[in-house]
């Protein structure tokens, strides 16, 4: 079963948006390299008043995600020290519980 990883930071949303207009390139290698380790789903967010930024993944397994992550930190990096971030990167693994109310993603 897949695991779900999230990782919230303090940082700006729209710095985060106009540095990966500027460096399309760079975003997308890093996707690339995030497929190539098994990833299944992703997407940025921000919050609504503009101080968080959130990932949030889907991946095969947790060490799909670390893999990735220690080959690609040094690319990744740059992306949240221009929204600001100044925290470590701390992500959290989430996997589906059996309460038999599943809607949605093909349930």
């Amino acid at each position: 079963m897949s695991v779900i990883m999230t990782l919230e930071v303090a940082g700006d949303p729209k710095a985060l948006e106009e540095y990966a207009q500027d460096n399309a390139e760079k975003m997308r290698d890093v996707l690339e390299a995030a497929k190539r380790h098994g990833l299944i789903a992703h997407r940025f967010y921000g919050s609504d008043e503009g101080s968080s930024v959130m990932v949030a993944d889907e991946w095969p397994d947790r060490q799909s995600f670390e893999s990735f992550f220690q080959e690609q930190e040094s690319e990744i990096r740059p992306m949240f020290e221009a929204a600001g971030v100044t925290a470590d990167i701390q992500p959290t693994f989430w996997r589906e519980l059996s309460t038999r109310d599943a809607h949605g993603w093909g349930a």
